[in-house]
């Protein structure tokens, strides 16, 4: 494995996920503000890692796989913490899960395979960039919260079909 700064930085984004439920779920006075921060953190170091490798040509195939994967964890996590405090519906959990699930198999199949990776498209990175905006209203239990929600996690397919079609064309023989 290839270790550098930006692969460091998303293997703390890994770390930081045990730590953001035991906060969340904690009795801690302000936990559910001190766990919006370890979420914020994570965010930061997810651009942080990204610029770091591009800028200092440090991409690495297992960041490409690994950034994700941290993500998606973060996500889930996130999303099982706030289904589990009544906070989004199941079917809100579910299909976000389900389809986040997906796409974590989809990747580990592809490179077990010895397939090519494809790096994180707009469309993806928006979807993140979203969820870290409507987080903070879910968590704080804000008027359409959830529906809210929903369409970032209609997008969030949308995105999901988008990078399955260009790892389709990057891997045809």
């Amino acid at each position: 494995m290839s270790v550098n700064l930006p692969n460091l930085l998303t293997i703390f984004r890994i770390v930081l996920i045990p730590l953001y439920l035991y906060v969340f779920f904690s009795e801690f006075p302000y936990h559910v503000e001190i766990a919006l921060g370890i979420l914020i953190l994570a965010g930061v170091t997810d651009i942080a890692d990204g610029y770091i490798a591009r800028k200092h040509k440090l991409v690495t195939t297992i960041g490409m796989m690994l950034d994700p994967l941290a993500d998606k964890l973060m996500m889930l996590a996130v999303i099982a913490s706030l289904f589990l405090t009544d906070r989004i519906s199941v079917w809100a959990a579910l299909f976000f899960f389900v389809r986040d699930l997906a796409m974590i198999v989809t990747g580990a199949v592809y490179h077990f395979r010895g397939k090519k990776t494809v790096p994180a498209n707009a469309y993806g990175k928006l979807t993140t960039v979203l969820l870290y905006v409507v987080i903070p209203l879910v968590m704080y239990r804000y008027e359409y919260s959830e529906a809210i929600l929903w369409s970032v996690i209609a997008f969030s397919f949308i995105a999901s079909a988008i990078y399955l079609a260009k790892a389709r064309l990057l891997n045809r023989v």
